[in-house]
């Protein structure tokens, strides 16, 4: 509504007008601060790029090429003895690499079988307790010149692995 956003643009605006007078107040060069900070955002942004682009260049061969229906019937007995279901495989599977593409398999999701029901609960519980893994590798390690990994890759994915069996478990425990 109308004054909602009236009400957040005055918000910004006083703390906009707060930095500014603590900072005159400490004798701060608040503009030269902000260049600087503003020189550091883009020179990590062209630090991480190429991999960000690898990333997304892969998600999208992953899609387009049926990789993705191949590795999720691979997957589905192991799922089956893991109490995964079929249906939520391909979230399971995207989470780690993409979160715009794990949005879109969980609106598919809710299409397909209703936000309330189990699938539709798994879902929403795998997209709050996982991370997308492999972007926030490539941004945080990327930024700060990071270029061996060692356990991180492995742990994040027992944890996104984990989050899904727990997700499965929660909503049995908790709605059936």
């Amino acid at each position: 509504s109308g004054s909602e956003t009236g009400g957040k643009a005055m918000v910004m605006g006083l703390v906009l007008l707060c930095t500014l007078l603590l900072g005159w107040l400490r004798r701060v060069a608040v503009f030269d601060c902000f260049c600087e900070g503003a020189r550091e955002g883009l020179s990590t942004t062209l630090r991480v790029f190429p991999s960000l682009l690898g990333l997304l260049v892969a998600i999208g061969m992953l899609r387009a090429s049926g990789a993705m229906d191949g590795l999720v019937s691979l997957l589905s007995p192991l799922g089956r003895v893991l109490g995964i279901p079929p249906s939520i495989l391909p979230l399971a599977l995207m989470r780690p690499i993409s979160g715009s593409g794990s949005l879109a398999l969980v609106q598919d999701v809710f299409n397909k079988f209703g936000a309330d029901s189990f699938i539709g609960r798994v879902a929403s519980l795998i997209m709050g307790s996982s991370e997308t893994t492999f972007y926030t590798i490539a941004v945080y390690f990327g930024s700060v010149g990071v270029r061996k990994t060692r356990h991180t890759v492995g742990a994040s994915l027992l944890s996104d692995l984990c989050a899904t069996i727990l997700a499965v478990a929660a909503v049995r425990v908790f709605f059936e």
